[in-house]
């Protein structure tokens, strides 16, 4: 006798959604052991609530709401105040990183060395995700990362739409205001670029 072809359908969809469900775990867990142990906590609870998933082309998103769920409630049992509201500024809140440059900056900003720029400034980008506040951070990669809908990251949060669309506006503008602070560190001075190629 062959394999029970629901247990073959639900093997074959994790294994190929392996590399996806521990990327998602680790950006939001930032420990290896932690990711591989919420991958694994997320499996058994999808193979457990298996037999209520209606539309199977619907997995993907089912399972990586499983595992948002899982991260979420693990998280709020260790550190409750993880997902508390927090107190951030108006500035902060209010950065907008398209204000902050001008356009001749735009346009060498574009030159063909740009993929190696950009190659070198992805472990700043996953450098200022990590350093966002849980509550921010956690909407980001559900929304931005892995595509959810607003909806579908509220579920998967216990949250109201509103809500993630209020965090994930904050997480924008962190996210934002740490690049723009790690741009001047590294000498990306738009103004003085503006000087020297008048």
């Amino acid at each position: 006798m062959g394999e029970d072809p629901d247990r073959a359908f639900f093997r074959a969809e994790i294994e190929r959604l392996t590399d996806c469900l521990y990327g998602t775990a680790l950006r939001l867990t930032r420990n290896p052991a932690d990711a591989e142990d919420l991958v694994a906590e997320t499996v058994l609870k999808a193979w457990a609530h298996f037999g209520q998933l209606s539309d199977r082309q619907s997995f993907p998103k089912w399972v990586l709401r499983i595992l948002a769920n899982t991260f979420v409630s693990n998280r709020r049992r260790v550190r409750p105040e993880s997902f508390e509201p927090l107190d951030i500024d108006d500035e902060e809140c209010c950065f907008s990183l398209f204000e902050k440059m001008h356009q001749p900056f735009l346009l060498w900003w574009s030159n063909p060395e740009q993929e190696l720029i950009s190659k070198m400034l992805r472990e700043d980008i996953e450098a200022a995700i990590d350093a966002i506040p849980d509550a921010f951070r956690t909407v980001l990669i559900l929304v931005e990362t892995n595509g959810q809908s607003y909806a579908e990251a509220a579920d998967a949060l216990g949250l109201p739409v509103g809500t993630v669309r209020s965090r994930l506006s904050r997480a924008r503008c962190l996210l934002q205001k740490a690049l723009w602070e790690q741009a001047l560190e590294t000498g990306l001075h738009p103004q003085e670029r503006k000087v020297a190629d008048a």
